[in-house]
């Protein structure tokens, strides 16, 4: 089956969906209790050069490293790679949710992301021209979307899930950040 036969197969089925009465039960928790604050909490132990791993809940290692240009041994996403797939996976989960709470079922869900980004100042060590822009400068998202609703429909659901995505409202609210040594 050539690639294009698997898209093709991939977009006539129905995503495999999310539990609607678990997800209206969380909804109405989360409509209950409108002031609560959950601490998300991450562990990072670097292994050594630029790898790193990241313990979360009881999950398996995540792995981050950097490409080979920047030093690393090229074995997993960087760090603002990463944040790129934050910012992917959380909206996709916001599309899908709405989506299934909207009766829309969707066949095709898809973000191409990319992220505009000065490396100069190289972690600190290299061009520390205090006017130079840290961090992401741009970042573009084009999702392709599919299912049983008209462009509209979709258009909405998109800018819906834009909205409320708290990986996209940190990247573009300022947030405060201490690091501190232990």
């Amino acid at each position: 089956m050539s690639a294009t036969e698997k898209t093709v197969t991939a977009t006539l089925s129905p995503l495999r969906p999310i539990d609607k009465q678990g997800l209206m039960a969380l909804s109405g928790k989360g409509k209950a209790n409108p002031g609560s604050v959950v601490t998300l909490k991450a562990t990072t132990v670097c292994e050594g050069q630029f790898r790193n791993l990241t313990y979360v809940r009881n999950l398996p290692a995540h792995v981050i490293d950097e490409p080979p240009h920047l030093l690393g041994e090229d074995t997993a996403p960087n760090p603002s790679e990463a944040t790129l797939a934050s910012l992917g996976a959380c909206l996709s989960v916001g599309m899908h949710a709405n989506a299934v709470a909207r009766g829309i079922t969707l066949t095709k869900l898809e973000l191409e992301l990319e992220g505009d980004i000065n490396v100069t100042a190289v972690w600190g060590v290299g061009d520390l021209d205090p006017a130079k822009p840290l961090g992401f400068t741009d970042v573009r998202v084009k999702v392709t979307l599919e299912g049983d609703a008209s462009r509209e429909e979709l258009e909405d659901l998109v800018a819906h899930a834009n909205h409320w995505s708290p990986v996209a409202n940190t990247l573009r609210n300022p947030v405060k950040v201490d690091v501190s040594l232990a």
